[in-house]
């Protein structure tokens, strides 16, 4: 702590003012104001933090007018900030990984969540004898949408049983009540999603559980280390062009990362938006039990993360070479300490 508190001081100050000379100044004017942020799946717990700094004004008291578009999963909502559509992605990490990979270059640069809180869990009733990994040869696998976070585990999940992602037919069933119809009326034979939607299918008995970084301990014993998941990103260039504007987002975000630290169950059924809940608020909130630990605490990328996550996308995307990719050039902890000094998050 002693340590935070001599960032603050004067000297310091002054150092960093010119080591960055746009960056630092808390209330610097905003180079835009008007943000667009792109997120898919946004009533997942995933991206519970991006909805509470919403519906909690945090944006607004950061001076920012931000439109939030909500799509099918994060591959969709990548596409719109690779496209221009957007600003700024509210995805997973390794996407930037990804990107990078195809020599575009993106920075994530405030955490909200520090483990993918994705399962995967095949159908109690297309799959009734299912006995491991090889079962799955074949069959439908729902994911919010090709391409996503819940795709690269469950691509993951299969590689380590031993199948490769051309193996099996990958169904885009979204985050939310899709995605429970999908599984419950046997369109798809297995499921790698997040919570509520997961919880809720487990607590009814459709699916089996057989992967689980909804915690920090599952999520140790999938990737074998600390892996970041949701956060901010943007191109470079936008980050560079923008950081007085970058600062505010991640203000805004650490902000919501601290409420969250305290919240209570009311606290969060009182701000998240009804349609959330899916219709069971006894559910919603066991599934925000499960994953609460998961989520961010102070919007830093913890130093190992990156390491993990690429490990984690070469084992099986042949397209992403890992002695190529610059991890120093894929997030920045700049702007979420500040924030995290300023909120003492």
């Amino acid at each position: 702590m002693l340590h935070r508190r001599t960032l603050i001081s004067a000297s310091a100050v002054a150092a960093a003012t010119i080591a960055l000379p746009r960056v630092f100044a808390q209330q610097a004017k905003l180079e835009k104001t008007k943000i667009s942020i792109a997120v898919g799946g946004k009533a997942a717990f995933y991206y519970l933090p991006l909805t509470i700094s919403e519906q909690l004004g945090y944006f607004k008291a950061e001076g920012l007018d931000v439109e939030i578009s909500d799509f099918a999963g994060g591959a969709r909502a990548l596409q719109a900030v690779v496209g221009g559509s957007a600003d700024v992605c509210s995805g997973a990490y390794e996407h930037t990984i990804n990107l990078q990979a195809k020599n575009q270059f993106f920075q994530a640069f405030v955490l909200q969540g520090r483990a993918p809180q994705i399962a995967v869990g095949v159908s109690t009733k297309n799959m009734v004898g299912y006995t491991g990994i090889a079962d799955l040869k074949g069959k439908k696998i729902g994911v919010s949408a090709p391409g996503s976070s819940t795709n690269m585990v469950a691509n993951l999940v299969l590689s380590r049983g031993g199948l490769k992602a051309s193996d099996v037919s990958f169904i885009g069933v979204g985050v939310a009540a899709g995605a429970l119809t999908a599984l419950r009326s046997g369109q798809i034979d297995a499921i790698s999603n997040t919570d509520p939607v997961m919880t809720m299918l487990e607590q009814k008995g459709d699916v089996k559980i057989i992967s689980d970084t909804r915690t920090l301990k599952g999520t140790q014993q999938v990737f074998g280390g600390t892996m970041p998941a949701a956060c901010l990103y943007a191109s470079s260039e936008f980050i560079q062009k923008n950081p007085n504007t970058c600062q505010a987002l991640a203000n805004a975000i650490v902000h919501g990362l601290k409420w969250l630290q305290t919240a209570g169950p009311g606290d969060i059924i009182k701000t998240v938006p009804e349609t959330y809940l899916l219709g069971d608020r006894a559910l919603y909130l066991a599934s925000f039990d499960k994953v609460r630990e998961s989520i961010a605490t102070d919007g830093l990328v913890p130093t190992d993360g990156p390491k993990t996550a690429l490990t984690a996308i070469a084992s099986f995307d042949t397209s992403v070479k890992a002695e190529k990719i610059d991890l120093a050039k894929t997030y920045t902890n700049d702007f979420a300490r500040r924030a995290k000094d300023r909120f003492k998050a």
